[in-house]
Order: C-alpha cells, then structure tokens, then sequence
C-alpha cells in the first residue's frame, strides 16, 4: 500500500506541518508493507529562505512532526526534482530511500547569510560527520545531484524517477514493518549513545529476532541449553 505525501514548499509552515501528520496518520493504521513515498517537486528560489514569517511554536510543531514521520514504522521513499530546499530538505533528511533527478540541486537554507539553525542542522552533522556538515553549515553552498550522492545524501540519481519510484516503492514494501522501523532507530541512537548505553536496546532488538525466527511449535534455545548440548568427541 502507497501513501503519497505532495509537498509545495511555498506553503505556509502550518499546512505542511497539518499535512505531514496526516500522512503519518495514514501510515500509522495501514498494515505492514505500506511506503510512503513523499513527492518534493522542484522548489522556487525564493525557497531557500525557510522558514518565513513563523512563530517559535510553529517551528516546533513542524519539527515534531518531521520527527514523527522519521520513526514511522513504514518506509519513506523521497523523489527530488530541481531545486530542494526548506521544507523539502528537511523531509529529505528523513527518509529511508532518496531518489534524485539529475537536475537536483539541494539548497541551502539560508536567511542574511545565515544557515537556518534548525533540526537539519543536526541530521547534516549525523549523516555527513561533523568536519563535512560544518563545511555547508558555515558556507551554505549549494549541492548538486553528482556531489549529493557521493556523500551519501541522495542514494539513486536518475532520469527516470517514475520508474526508479515504482521499483523502490515494489522492493521497499516487502521490508517495510515494525521490525524495520527497530533497526532504523538503533542506526540513529548509534551516533549519539556510548557502546554501553546502546547495548541494551540492541540485545533487546536481538531478543526479538530471535523470537521471530524460531520454527512454530519449538522454544528459542537458551543459553543454559546450548551449554548442556553434546559437542562430539570420544566417549
């Protein structure tokens, strides 16, 4: 099942915010399987300066709901078309596949020569490494689609999207549950958890799968078992 977001990045703050957790709605009460597919079309240029005249609260509402669409349980595949910035940088920031035309170019948020020092900020620095993110933090220069995806900000440029999109949405449904919106997020605790801190969520990710896999009608073997178990050699 397909749900797809369209974003228009010279809309309001509110009604992307309003239309992004309908999406999120919608992916939350589908079955497994479901992607969302979030559309960003070529963006104006005046849709570098983001976010426009908005309030604290607003900001936080969008960023809230950007996160949300960042922990779904189903998979987000982004299409950039031309020009991306704002809103559509932020939602391509968060989405588990990324497909670009070549014509891409990903623009920089910023205000008086101010990179905006919003959440995109910190996924750049997650993503990129801190030595890369504060090179286009401090410069804001533009990135193109070759440049995007050579450092991991785009995964497919292409001339087809339609096609690149049907064929991601196909193979990114048959993995697209709560088993792997798990792995997604330890991917992201990874960057900011200690060794020690981490190691509980994933031995309780592991627990899981194991649970998962066992055949029906038999017990996950335990380790006091495996202990017991005859290892071969004379008797």
């Amino acid at each position: 099942m397909r749900i797809t977001l369209r974003i228009d990045a010279t809309r309001p703050m509110p009604e992307l915010t309003a239309a992004v957790s309908e999406a999120c709605d919608q992916a939350e009460t589908r079955a497994d399987g479901s992607v969302l597919l979030l559309r960003l079309p070529a963006a104006p240029a005046e849709a570098r300066s983001w976010p426009g005249p908005v309030d604290i609260q607003q900001i936080s509402r969008w960023e809230r709901a950007v996160r949300r669409l960042e922990r779904l349980p189903a998979m987000s595949i982004a299409v950039a078309v031309g020009a991306c910035g704002g809103p559509a940088l932020d939602l391509l920031l968060v989405s588990d596949y990324r497909i670009g035309s070549t014509d891409l170019r990903l623009l920089a948020p910023v205000n008086d020569g101010h990179f905006w020092p919003g959440m995109a900020v910190y996924r750049l620095s997650q993503q990129l490494g801190a030595a890369r993110a504060r090179q286009l933090v401090l410069w804001g220069d533009d990135i193109n689609a070759r440049r995007a995806r050579e450092i991991g900000l785009i995964d497919q440029i292409t001339e087809e999207t339609e096609e690149a999109v049907h064929t991601a949405t196909v193979l990114m449904g048959r993995i697209s549950d709560r088993e792997l919106a798990i792995r997604r997020q330890l991917l992201l605790e990874a960057q900011t958890l200690e060794f020690d801190d981490a190691l509980g969520a994933h031995l309780a990710a592991c627990d899981r799968e194991l649970r998962r896999l066992v055949v029906p009608g038999t017990a996950p073997r335990t380790a006091a078992a495996a202990d017991s178990a005859p290892t071969g050699g004379a008797q």
